[in-house]
């Protein structure tokens, strides 16, 4: 128990340290810890503070004792030894014992004293670590080295504690041998060696398989185990040790088995640190002939010339005689008919005279058994396959014809093949049929066929009796493979020069080869030009021409036969040609509307195909009509697409003479065709006159206008602007028209409202200035009261229709009459009659159900629409509607 431990530990460490008292001042000191298990740690004056180790302190995890080199002040105190057990986790401590230092001397230099060694035989299981452990005492302190004599120290190995424990993980045969540990400083030193022995197990090469012999056969079982030092051998019987066999270096034999040998036998390979075993069951088998019930009586059919081979294999132990009959005789061997060694017999060369009944039997001390076969000898299958050799363009069709000449007691089956696959009639996407007119033929279809259907085509006829077959060749001639991959040879700014492999010409010579290209720039594959004009089909190489500089190509090849036009090639690398001076000018240069003393120049941007290298960019050149010299701008943008130009000393609408050039690094290029451009007109300097703002409702206000025709700053528009009178001019509401329009319509506005307009003309150098302010105030919301107390009689399709008049809001647009909607049910078109008194007659002119509305009309707008009314237009009934109640008056006709 763990209290007894404690026991123990106490009991050991009073003993070892209690009554320590002292120790002289640079001198060594040596704590005795012994303990049953396995990590040892001391604590200095109170836990948790642990002793640390360094070059001067080592704790042997060997013997638990903590080793102090030179003992210093800093050393004084209280130490206690731990013990943990790393299994289970508990700990023990003994008692504190004091240190403290005399004062009486002072110990002086010396030369090392190896207090801590491994021992002088050190033995460790193959793939163990190993740790050695050397520590010294000495003034001053001594350093640690280590060297195995006689090689290197494993590359594996580490040192730890200040090198005073050699590691030596996963330890291997080769990693043995003697190991020396030396301890020095400036006094002297002092050296220990050791042998590291490394021994492995028993390990098995070779086991023992579960063996079945015949009763009188030989038994040989042989052991292998490796292991250091090398394992020797024992041989068990069912436990026990075997006597009369003969047993050397774990090799059994046995010359003659026997029932009483039957049992399980062991092999063990033993060395002095440890056994292994092996076992295996020896089985003697004892039985008389017994043959398979599916090989008691079987008829066997061959054709003349076959050979035939009967088999007889009973299973037997010991092994029984064999001996054959044909009828009612004993067979008798000969060149053509043989008994094998294990007992079928072979008839070579068969012919009529072999056909009969065949008996074997087999016999051994146990009992015996036999056999019947009969045996039939027929004329030999023949096959006609047609054609023998076939030529066919992919598309075309054909059949093929496999006839069998066989006996005519036989059935015969075809079957098909391709390249010696048998064909998939419901996988070939139709291409193939099958098709059997009579017994002993058959005809293969092939119809539409492709390159993929060349190949070696097989007819294969099967009877009971043999097998025959044959095979046509047939050749399909298509358009050519892709030719191989396609290689860069020269680029240069328009030029390319490709080569590439041929492919399969697929039985027609290739003609001629066409070279495609593919940029950034193009819709798909084009054909490009090349040098010579005509790729015939015997060159693997052309120059691709014409191409435009700095742009990425890709290039492939396609080849043509008198069949047709093959897939293209793989795509080459992408390459990019080199640059050059650009060539194309921009186009469609024109003049923009711009402000009062611009130029605006404007043109269509080259596309990045025909910019022909890096740093493009355009030349703007212009000049005064009828003046000599250019002004010219650079434009750094390839994507710009115009340029102003601003004088203020040039007139509106001043022409200039302009065109627009490109250049990148490589140079300047081209200038486009001339074009006479005008500088941009002036804002418009007058404002509308004449305007005038009509309130139409509660919210819209119509606005007109009209404008002074001027030499410069022709308008484009109009632009009105509106507020409320409450507000600043800055939070105007703003509304353009374009062109010539002299009026516009406001919306959305709010009712009862004052609002302030003006007007003012716009082109694309800017406005012009503001009309004169005017004032127009919106028209009051409409009545928010509908039509009440609505009455009215129906006489036949006529409905005579009256209501109480609707009295406005201090807020609202007075009555100016009413309006009475009505609408069949069903649909959504509202006819409608307006009146200024409060009633109306409304003619009701189908037959069927009407929806009747009244509401007010008023400045403002149309007010809410009373609820609605149903009305049944028929002939003959009056009727009268006051609130809730109807009365009904019946017309004499």
């Amino acid at each position: 128990t763990y209290d007894d431990l404690n026991k123990i530990n106490e009991h050991l460490l009073s003993v070892s340290i209690n009554n320590m008292e002292y120790c002289f001042h640079n001198s060594f000191l040596l704590f005795f810890c012994f303990l049953l298990e396995i990590i040892y740690s001391w604590v200095f004056n109170e836990f948790p503070s642990f002793v640390a180790e360094d070059s001067r302190r080592f704790i042997s995890q060997e013997t638990g004792n903590l080793y102090i080199s030179k003992v210093q002040t800093s050393d004084v105190g209280s130490y206690i030894c731990l013990v943990k057990n790393t299994v289970t986790n508990a700990r023990v401590l003994s008692p504190p014992t004091p240190l403290t230092l005399r004062n009486d001397g002072v110990m002086g230099e010396y030369e090392p004293k190896i207090e801590v060694h491994f021992p002088y035989t050190v033995t460790a299981a193959k793939g163990t670590t190993v740790k050695m452990e050397c520590f010294a005492l000495g003034n001053p302190v001594p350093t640690i080295s280590w060297r195995k004599v006689n090689g290197h120290n494993p590359s594996k190995a580490r040192l730890r504690k200040s090198q005073a424990v050699l590691e030596i993980p996963n330890v291997q045969l080769e990693d043995a041998g003697m190991y020396e540990c030396k301890a020095e400083n400036s006094r002297g030193r002092n050296v220990f060696r050791g042998q590291l022995q490394v021994y492995t197990y028993p390990h098995w090469v070779e086991k023992l398989n579960d063996t079945q012999l015949d009763s009188g056969d030989p038994l040989r079982w042989e052991c292998k185990a490796t292991g250091k030092p090398r394992p020797t051998y024992r041989w068990l019987k069912n436990g026990v040790p075997l006597c009369r066999i003969e047993m050397v270096n774990g090799i059994l034999l046995i010359n003659s088995v026997n029932v009483s040998d039957t049992g399980m036998y062991q092999c063990l390979a033993e060395n002095k640190y440890g056994t292994i075993y092996a076992s295996a069951e020896l089985k003697i088998l004892a039985s008389a002939p017994t043959f398979p019930l599916n090989q008691m009586r079987k008829t066997i059919i061959i054709t003349k010339g076959q050979e035939v081979v009967i088999e007889c294999k009973p299973q037997a132990s010991p092994k029984p005689t064999i001996t054959w009959k044909k009828g009612d005789k004993a067979l008798r061997e000969s060149k053509r008919i043989t008994i094998l060694p294990h007992g079928s017999l072979r008839i070579l060369n068969a012919s009529k005279s072999d056909e009969g009944r065949y008996l074997c039997q087999g016999v051994n001390v146990f009992g015996s058994a036999e056999i019947i076969a009969s045996v039939s000898v027929k004329e030999p299958t023949r096959i006609e396959l047609t054609p023998k050799k076939i030529e066919l363009t992919v598309g075309e069709s054909i059949v093929l014809s496999c006839k069998a000449l066989h006996d005519s007691t036989l059935d015969v089956t075809f079957y098909w093949t391709l390249n010696g696959q048998p064909i998939d009639f419901d996988k070939e996407g139709g291409h193939f049929e099958s098709i059997k007119a009579v017994t002993s033929s058959a005809d293969l279809m092939i119809r539409n066929i492709l390159l993929m259907h060349a190949g070696r085509y097989g007819c294969r006829v099967q009877t009971a009796a043999d097998t025959v077959s044959d095979e046509t060749e047939l050749l399909v001639r298509g358009p050519p493979g892709p030719p191989g991959v396609v290689i860069v040879e020269e680029i240069t700014d328009t030029t390319a020069t490709l080569s590439w492999s041929p492919g399969a010409d697929n039985h027609s010579p290739i003609s001629l080869y066409n070279l495609q290209a593919r940029s950034p720039f193009s819709l798909g594959w084009q054909t490009v030009k090349t040098v010579p004009d005509v790729i015939s089909g015997d060159m693997e190489s052309a120059m691709a021409v014409e191409l435009n500089p700095w742009v990425e190509y890709e290039f492939r090849v396609v080849a043509t036969n008198k069949i047709g036009t093959g897939d293209p090639s793989a795509p080459s690398r992408l390459i990019r040609t080199n640059e050059a001076v650009p060539k194309t000018p921009p186009a469609n240069v024109s003049g923009r509307s711009g402000r009062r003393h611009e130029l605006v120049i404007a043109w269509e941007p080259v596309s990045e195909e025909f910019q022909n290298g890096e740093g493009f960019g355009y030349i703007v050149a212009f000049r005064p009509n009828g003046t000599r010299g250019w002004k010219e701008k650079m434009v750094t943008s390839s994507d710009a697409s115009k340029f102003i130009y601003r004088d203020e000393s040039v007139p509106p609408l001043t022409p200039f003479e302009v065109k627009v050039g490109v250049y990148n690094n490589k140079g300047d290029g081209p200038f486009s065709p001339m074009v006479v451009i005008c500088s941009a007109e002036g804002e418009p300097t007058a404002a509308p006159i004449d305007v005038k703002a009509t309130s139409l409702s509660v919210s819209e206000i119509l606005v007109a206008w009209k404008h002074i025709k001027e030499s410069l700053g022709r308008p484009q528009g109009f632009e009105v602007g509106y507020w409320k009178d409450m507000e600043q001019e800055e939070a105007a509401g703003k509304v353009k028209t374009e062109g010539n329009e002299s009026s516009v319509l406001l919306t959305g506005l709010e009712g009862n409202t004052l609002y302030h307009l003006t007007v003012r003309a716009y082109n694309a150098a800017g406005y012009g200035p503001p009309s004169t302010a005017v004032r127009v105030t919106t028209k009051k919301s409409p009545p928010s009261q509908a039509p009440s107390n609505i009455m009215w009689i129906q006489d036949g399709s006529q409905v005579s229709l009256g209501w109480e008049p609707v009295r406005p809001l201090a807020n609202e647009s007075d009555v100016m009459g009413y309006k009475v909607l009505f609408r069949q049910e069903g649909q959504s078109n509202s006819q409608v009659i307006e009146t200024q008194k409060t009633s109306a007659v409304v003619l009701l002119p189908d037959v069927g159900v009407y929806i009747i509305e009244v509401c007010a009309v008023s400045e403002g707008g149309d007010g809410t629409t009373s609820p609605q009314i149903r009305v049944p237009s028929f002939a003959g009934k009056a009727t009268l509607i006051c609130g809730r109640v109807a009365i009904t008056v019946m017309r004499k006709n």
